[in-house]
């Protein structure tokens, strides 16, 4: 098997994860995914991200302080989330919504199911761990740009490894918790979580799998 086709294997079996054994990873572990990923490419070599890793009861504090906020606080994120999905964006986001609704048993008009299932974002999927991602607020644009690099090659080690991650821009539109909870100095910005541990085969939301565009809706070549 070439490079090429073990980084095709990753790519194609990483998936977000929506439901989590309650099996802690190693400190050994995490450290390795966090060092390969730390290998991702940068602005001027800037390396703009920074990890705050929770296991335990930290984990847990958050994860209350999280449901806490979602059923009784605004959304306030640090980066402004998109203005609306139009198209084929729409139609993509609305596909993989549903197949999460099927694969849990929600059906379509059920709001309360839907919220249930929603909530779940701040109960971080019951993930025994979750990694807080943020980048220098005087970066801007460009150190969230490059740190979605390093979300990446984090994803991608963690599945080298065995882990599962799904990555969570639903915890950042709740970053003042995020912040008061973890202690994020007001000059970085909080840009997503990235909730991981062990997969557990069995739970239905882990039942599913989005497709992907043909290569012809993503690239063109001219010239």
């Amino acid at each position: 098997m070439t490079d090429y086709d073990t980084l095709v294997r990753l790519l194609t079996d990483r998936h977000s994860c929506r439901g989590f054994l309650d099996q802690p990873v190693s400190e050994d572990l995490i450290a390795r995914v966090v060092a390969a990923a730390g290998r991702a490419p940068s602005w001027c070599n800037a390396q703009p991200w920074h990890l705050i890793v929770t296991k335990h009861a930290e984990t847990e504090r958050l994860r209350e302080a999280l449901v806490a906020a979602a059923l009784s606080q605004p959304e306030a994120p640090d980066v402004p989330g998109p203005e609306g999905y139009t198209g084929a964006h729409q139609q993509r986001r609305r596909t993989c919504g549903w197949q999460l609704y099927e694969a849990v048993g929600v059906t379509k008009g059920d709001r309360e199911g839907s919220a249930r299932q929603a909530l779940e974002n701040f109960r971080l999927f019951g993930a025994p761990h979750t990694a807080i991602l943020t980048s220098g607020r005087e970066l801007g644009t460009y150190g969230a740009l490059d740190s979605g690099g390093f979300l990446m090659a984090f994803c991608l080690a963690a599945q080298a490894l065995g882990l599962a991650t799904v990555p969570q821009a639903a915890v950042a539109f709740q970053s003042p918790v995020v912040r008061e909870v973890l202690g994020v100095p007001e000059d970085r910005l909080i840009l997503c979580a990235i909730s991981f541990g062990y997969e557990d085969p069995a739970h239905p939301a882990n039942g599913f799998r989005t497709d992907r565009a043909a290569l012809d809706e993503i690239m063109e070549i001219r010239g």
